[in-house]
């Protein structure tokens, strides 16, 4: 039987189709405690424990501006173990959790919020204190329904976000934000969060930006980002310079990089996922819409920590899904 899996895989290959990757899904991993519930599960990351942590939207909606609305007050940040027991809360009631967009962790443990609506990305500790804060809220929101912070193109220059959706590191440090919604660039910081540089605007051009939703650094330094609108990955050099782009891959929502010797990169659309080499060779996908175990529903982020284990945290379906690739 697992030499004819083998040969079928082999013929739609050569069909010119991407072949299915086989897997097992944890589509109920996470046990929050009585009269606790996720809401939409925005962000995940591991530790190097194995911990879970997860940013998700929950609470309160307050209405800024005429056509938009943020979750205020009610973004949280949770940790489970590796087989989903709750462990705790973290930065309940902090002023930067406004509407949860993702969560990463570094290779030192630190824990870091990239927050939509407050403009903000924040550092903790593995204890859940805050060590660094990047941008700032605005203060012309009015959370009574007055005037939103920016709209699409009235982003701030320099080391000031809107509506940011993602971050990295590379090997010395320096951190890589996707300045996604209001600014359509890619900022670098050194790791002190001094302002180093920024590339990109709205366009389709190499270089440009049609909302930069997620990226990833590889060991080399190289900077890879989902470039939503655009329908494709563009992967850059440390300093921003254009080096190739990955198409075929749908509308990428979602990057990482897996670590080891042979590392893969996976890019998330709304409702399946690419597994790849570095240098954009598809190697198989997985997945496909529904509320099912093995099925997606608006994927946000992933994490990929070791190579064939992925956690995936879905909008709609408001969960956290572990899988292992086989």
């Amino acid at each position: 039987m697992k030499k004819l899996t083998l040969l079928l895989a082999a013929a739609t290959t050569l069909l010119g189709q991407t072949p299915e990757i086989a897997f097992d899904s944890a589509a109920n991993l996470l046990k929050l405690p009585e009269h606790v519930y996720l809401g939409e599960a925005a962000g995940v990351a591991t530790t190097s424990k194995g911990n879970m942590l997860v940013y998700t939207r929950t609470g309160s909606v307050a209405t800024l501006g005429a056509s938009r609305s943020f979750t205020h007050g009610g973004s949280r940040l949770f940790e489970f173990d590796a087989t989903g027991r709750y462990l705790r809360e973290i930065g309940q009631g902090v002023y930067g959790f406004l509407y949860a967009q993702a969560v990463r962790v570094d290779p030192q443990d630190n824990i870091w919020v990239v927050d939509r609506g407050s403009n903000m990305v924040l550092k903790f500790d593995p204890s859940g204190r805050i060590l660094m804060t990047l941008s700032r809220k605005p203060e012309s929101v009015n959370l009574a329904g007055g005037r939103a912070p920016s709209g699409p193109g009235r982003g701030i220059p320099g080391d000031n976000f809107v509506q940011p959706t993602d971050v990295a590191w590379d090997a010395a440090g320096n951190i890589f934000v996707a300045d996604g919604y209001g600014n359509a660039r890619v900022v670098k910081l050194d790791k002190n969060g001094k302002f180093l540089k920024a590339w990109g605007e709205r366009g389709s051009e190499n270089g440009q930006f049609s909302t930069p939703h997620s990226l990833a650094v590889d060991a080399q330094g190289n900077v890879y980002v989902a470039d939503l609108g655009n329908n494709r990955i563009q992967v850059f050099d440390n300093q921003g310079g254009f080096k190739s782009q990955i198409t075929g891959i749908a509308a990428p929502r979602a990057v990482c990089i897996s670590s080891g010797p042979r590392p893969y990169l996976y890019s998330a659309g709304e409702s399946e996922i690419f597994k790849l080499e570095l240098d954009g060779k598809v190697l198989g996908k997985l997945g496909h819409a529904g509320k099912l175990s093995k099925e997606f529903g608006l994927i946000n982020e992933l994490d990929c920590r070791t190579p064939n284990t992925l956690h995936v945290a879905e909008l709609t379906n408001w969960r956290i899904q572990k899988l292992t690739l086989h």
